[in-house]
């Protein structure tokens, strides 16, 4: 009975040790140190296997790949002449870096995210009236929810003349990069120093980031090596500190990296988030139901760019992964099909486990533009159905099990497409001549 009682103990006593997450390890500060590496086989993963995932990723335009453990490094390829020297462009995975630097901002008493946008950049600033544009706060540009109209000709505008009323803020979510753009200079008002300088104060120099802001026409663009890149994604792993230091108030944080709204379910403050039960996507106010990236860890989030720049945390797993480069076939503003395939490859990368063949392909819509009829190929299921939508959301046409579908009688126009297997679903974009 004693024995017994004394292997229980030890049991109680060495239980956490094993199921609590292993130590995060933080690479220094200097951007020539030696970052400290772990084996792949020591996570039980095939080189066959990441062979594979590398012949993937280069098929896909990638440029440099880094795969961290515990903020170790377990994986890091280039391709062509790309290398870890090499500077690429964030595009909009980026927004998360204005995100971590608006918290900081109201940690420092500079600003604060309830605050009408007004106060820092003066009246008329929009093309609204002056009581729908008070309304819009720092909150509703972090969140999407302005409610300034996304589909004028040119959504990267920023001039007052592209700012148009279409919904009170707070009331319609969309993804709009206008207003984001504008909180930079927020925060350069806020601040009173540079977008730049203010990054390399409260970011690069504790994290040992590299890379910096370039304006692009209206766009504030930042460019870094991978390396860099995941940098900042080991500082989202671990809460917002860096090696035991908190680098943002971790209210704030938790408040970035969770739904901010309930419009969008899968959107925190310019973060995207796995694991909810709907989420929407660019140019539409269509719902979607279950997560977006459904072979990811449902704690994942994500920094998500124009041609697959992707910044991708799961805390559950201890493991980031940085892809840049240029656009994969599954191209999009946001790559949320993409980030999926390539968390598909990582869960495969495992020995012990039977690969899963069954990757959801691409579906193909042709000819598009369309005058009267549409073809859907790449279908994998026998039953499917396909539902088209008006770009505010209205269901237009809806069949089942139906390749070939008439679309005389549709409007001359812009149209969504969804197609439902199953649990899954994609959704392309349809010109109606």
């Amino acid at each position: 009975m004693k024995k017994l009682l004394l292997i229980l103990c030890l049991v109680l006593f060495l239980l956490p040790n094993v199921i609590k997450s292993q130590p995060l390890y933080y690479p220094p500060t200097s951007p020539t140190a030696t970052w400290e590496t772990i084996a792949p086989s020591s996570l039980g993963w095939c080189q066959t296997r990441i062979d594979n995932l590398y012949t993937f990723l280069e098929q896909e335009n990638t440029k440099g790949f880094i795969v961290l453990k515990d903020g170790k490094i377990v994986l890091e390829q280039y391709f062509g002449t790309f290398t870890s020297q090499s500077l690429w462009y964030w595009a909009s995975a980026g927004k998360t870096i204005t995100s971590f630097l608006v918290g900081k901002a109201q940690e420092e008493n500079l600003l604060n995210i309830n605050d009408r946008t007004s106060i820092y950049l003066g009246e008329g600033w929009t093309n609204c009236t002056l009581a729908q544009e008070n309304n819009i706060t720092i909150k509703n540009q972090l969140t999407m929810t302005s409610g300034l109209d996304d589909g004028v000709i040119d959504n990267d505008c920023t001039d007052p003349i592209c700012l148009e009323y279409t919904a009170d803020a707070g009331t319609r979510w969309a993804y709009h990069n206008a207003p984001y753009t504008l909180l930079d200079d927020v925060l350069q008002s806020a601040t009173t120093v540079n977008l730049n300088t203010y990054t390399q104060l409260k970011l690069k120099t504790p994290t040992g980031m590299t890379g910096g802001w370039t304006t692009i026409d209206f766009n504030n663009v930042y460019f870094s090596n991978v390396r860099s890149m995941a940098r900042f994604g080991l500082l989202i792993q671990g809460n917002g500190a860096w090696n035991g230091t908190q680098l943002i108030n971790s209210t704030y944080f938790n408040e970035m990296v969770n739904t901010s709204q309930n419009l969008n379910k899968s959107y925190g403050y310019l973060w995207w988030l796995n694991g909810k039960p709907n989420y929407m996507l660019p140019t539409t106010q269509l719902i979607f139901p279950g997560s977006y990236a459904v072979n990811a860890p449902s704690d994942m989030i994500a920094g998500l760019g124009r041609d697959g720049q992707i910044v991708s945390i799961s805390q559950s797993s201890g493991l980031v992964f940085i892809r840049m480069g240029e656009a994969p076939s599954s191209t999009s503003s946001v790559p949320t099909l993409f980030c999926n395939q390539i968390w598909q490859k990582i869960n495969e990368l495992d020995c012990t486990l039977e690969i899963n063949n069954h990757e959801l392909k691409k579906i193909v819509i042709g000819p598009n533009p369309a005058t009267n009829t549409i073809s859907i190929s790449n279908i994998e299921s026998e039953k499917y159905s396909v539902d088209i939508f008006d770009m505010i959301g209205n269901s237009i046409l809806k069949v089942s099990n139906q390749s070939t579908i008439d679309i005389s009688l549709l409007a001359s126009g812009i149209y969504l497409v969804n197609v439902q297997q199953g649990n899954q679903s994609q959704t392309q974009k349809l010109v109606k001549r």
